[in-house]
């Protein structure tokens, strides 16, 4: 079988060369055994970086056959750089997995991706273990990520990042998706393949810095719950009716005793009430900017050059 291995990159210029020698030392462990063709690659997708990332990827592509890049113009962001390598690779494997460029997923794993693959599963998620190597923050708001999504609606896998193996027709029924906010995590779960989850260990980093910041966390969530979720618009009619009862209530009481307290407890209400407007407000703006950004049916990602494009 060819395996294509997508490894998206940003601003990795820390330790890319160090990951990508583990990663052709892997491929060749993996050719060795014959587990996997010779003509499998590695293809690094540079997500716009600012550093010396690019510059680092394309003298390791130059010098090995079994390396591509692709770049993006700009940074477009993670889900899309996964995404062009998905689309990079669908005509040219047989499954990709794709893996973040830092390794701290353990690479060991993708043993068992195989083994999945072998007994017909279409898609194998991979899921850590524990959170051990987290701090207290990360690891809490990742917890809460997970529940706040499935309770929004959203199919997530608690703990499965981006670690995946997807065969050629998980790759080619992907690219039929035309949609512009891209949510993999909620997206894939939803195609109905048969599908297996490895459990692997999770590494403390070598170096640099993880590039999921708390605001990129959000935009993802906010992301998947308005890709795939209509319960906040239901959130807002089952409290604004809430509120409504509340207000009848008191304002029945406010009639027949008008005592101050009663008065200033109408006027905080008063504030309360005009806050939740505004945040429903929102929250329905958010959907109408969302279908207007879809309507505009613009390019995903902006390919600026690729580097062996095919097997040669």
């Amino acid at each position: 079988m060819i395996l294509y291995i997508v490894v998206p990159c940003f601003n990795e210029e820390e330790g890319i060369v160090q990951s990508a020698e583990r990663l052709n030392g892997f491929l060749a462990e993996l050719m060795e055994k014959n587990r996997i063709s010779s003509n499998s690659k590695i293809v690094f997708v540079n997500d716009g970086s600012r550093d010396k990332t690019k510059e680092l990827l394309e003298n390791i592509c130059k010098n090995n056959i079994s390396c591509s890049l692709i770049s993006f113009s700009r940074n477009f962001g993670h889900q899309y750089a996964v995404l062009a390598g998905y689309h990079f690779s669908k005509d040219k494997c047989d499954a990709c997995i794709s893996i973040d460029a830092d390794l701290q997923q353990d690479i060991n794993a993708i043993y068992d991706f195989l083994d999945c693959y072998e007994k017909g599963n279409d898609i194998v998620y991979g899921v850590r273990n524990d959170r051990n190597t987290d701090g207290f923050f990360k690891k809490s708001t990742s917890q809460i990520f997970y529940r706040f999504m499935s309770k929004m609606g959203c199919e997530v896998i608690p703990n499965h990042a981006d670690y995946r193996l997807l065969s050629k027709k998980a790759l080619n029924e992907l690219s039929h998706y035309p949609e512009g906010a891209v949510f993999l995590r909620g997206l894939i779960p939803t195609m109905g393949m048969k599908s297996d989850i490895v459990y692997f260990d999770v590494f403390e980093r070598t170096a640099g810095q993880s590039k999921y910041t708390m605001k990129k966390m959000l935009k993802l969530a906010m992301d998947g719950i308005t890709s795939f979720s209509d319960k906040p618009v239901f959130a807002i009619l089952k409290i604004s009716l809430i509120s409504i009862v509340i207000s009848i209530v008191l304002f029945i009481i406010n009639a027949i005793i008008t005592p101050e307290k009663i008065t200033m407890v109408l006027f905080a209400l008063g504030f309360l009430f005009s806050g939740l407007i505004e945040l429903f407000i929102w929250i329905i703006g958010v959907y109408v900017v969302r279908t207007y950004l879809e309507s505009k049916n613009r390019p995903r990602y902006i390919i600026e050059s690729v580097i062996h494009e095919v097997n040669e």
